[in-house]
């Protein structure tokens, strides 16, 4: 878990944008982020094996 002081820093307007610092929405990891969902792949993973995130299914071959 990021502390809220490094979210809040994260979400100002960096001075160049080559910092930017992208977060996951749910636990404000920034290491294994998925742009497409904005999500951690920590909380990517919880959200599609229990179907919370629309048009992803598991697969099983």
């Amino acid at each position: 878990m990021a502390t809220e002081a490094q979210i809040a820093k994260s979400k100002k307007k960096p001075k160049f944008s080559s910092r930017i610092v992208r977060r996951c929405w749910r636990c404000g990891r920034n290491r294994g982020y998925i742009r497409d969902f904005q999500l951690c792949r920590i909380c990517f993973r919880e959200l599609a094996n229990r179907g919370e995130i629309p048009g992803l299914r598991k697969s099983s071959w």
